[in-house]
């Protein structure tokens, strides 16, 4: 039987579908729930949005830690193991939701619900600010409306788990933590380096970006905590490129280090790593131009960039030979 109630915030309305089998959870901060939702529009189809059955996957909500629709953490404190509810939320509980949703998609896509590595300006970032990458989600930012939430919270291991009882994801983490752990995790990464474990050390690297640009988008931009926050992921955003030199991802290291090198061009090690890049892919003039950089920049260099340039030109007439041994069989 379906039992309407107010939960005591205005604008809310909370519906029992299926009651739960438990008593009402303990729920403190950082305390992990797992659930099953439904985001719904209130006109007359009930059209879905978001519903995380058809993705396969149910979500996890650290109390006290929400992306930004802290609405759901009332939401689901109201809740029993098991019980399946559906909420009535009114505009003032909902404007945030297309960002959430985009997040979560992407998260569903195996993307980063953070696209920290890109970069843009002028006009190409005022159209990324009003697009979200899905129409239906850039409709809902462009006229928001009441919607309607149907959540099952999931029985998981010993029902809702403390902090204690689980390694936190970067997402989950509150800005302080995450300033924390950035350094954690810039260690971890050295040292997975050093012992030639690349592709571990790169996803150490990736993760304490995203907790930085994660801070770094409630600070603005060009001040100096947001300045401070960008020296740090361009430190980072080189290490990672290094470990993409080691796995042969030439491209993607040319690709991030020109991020870096058109809003900072006085980063002596982003043109020193494209330039090696550019040397893997037989970009014999882009190199030279970046090693030359890299002189302008700091003449101390200039022992390791004669070695480059060797290494460059033995490349490059490796390359020729090639190309005149294929070109021979050819004619």
């Amino acid at each position: 039987m379906e039992q309407t109630m107010m939960l005591g915030i205005e604008g809310v309305r909370k519906t029992i579908l299926h009651g739960g089998a438990s008593e009402l959870p303990r729920f403190i901060t950082g305390t992990k729930v797992t659930l099953h939702f439904r985001t719904q529009l209130c006109d007359d189809e009930r059209t879905v949005l978001d519903d995380s059955k058809k993705v396969g996957v149910p979500m996890e909500v650290v109390i006290g830690n929400m992306f930004k629709l802290e609405v759901w953490e009332t939401l689901l404190t109201s809740m029993r193991i098991g019980e399946v509810a559906e909420f009535w939320c009114d505009v003032t509980h909902t404007g945030l939701y297309p960002m959430v949703a985009k997040s979560l998609r992407r998260i569903a896509e195996g993307k980063d619900p953070v696209d920290w590595h890109i970069h843009t300006c002028g006009m190409a970032n005022m159209f990324a600010y009003h697009t979200l990458g899905y129409e239906d989600l850039d409709q809902l930012q462009k006229e928001p409306q009441p919607l309607y939430f149907v959540m099952e919270l999931l029985k998981c291991g010993q029902q809702v788990e403390q902090p204690s009882e689980y390694n936190r994801e970067s997402w989950a983490l509150s800005d302080e933590e995450r300033l924390k752990v950035v350094p954690l995790l810039h260690g971890q990464g050295n040292k997975l380096f050093k012992q030639g474990r690349y592709q571990e050390a790169s996803n150490k690297y990736k993760e304490a970006i995203i907790c930085i640009k994660n801070i770094q988008t409630k600070e603005k931009s060009w001040d100096v905590p947001w300045l401070k926050l960008e020296k740090m992921a361009h430190t980072l955003t080189l290490n990672y490129c290094q470990c993409l030199l080691r796995m042969e991802e030439f491209y993607e290291v040319i690709e991030h280090t020109t991020d870096i090198i058109n809003q900072h061009p006085g980063v002596m090690k982003a043109y020193y790593l494209r330039a090696k890049a550019h040397v893997e892919v037989w970009n014999e003039v882009e190199a030279q131009v970046d090693f030359q950089k890299v002189l302008d920049l700091d003449p101390g260099m200039r022992k390791v960039v004669r070695r480059e340039l060797q290494v460059l030109n033995m490349r490059m007439e490796e390359k020729r030979e090639e190309d005149r041994a294929k070109y021979k069989g050819m004619f």
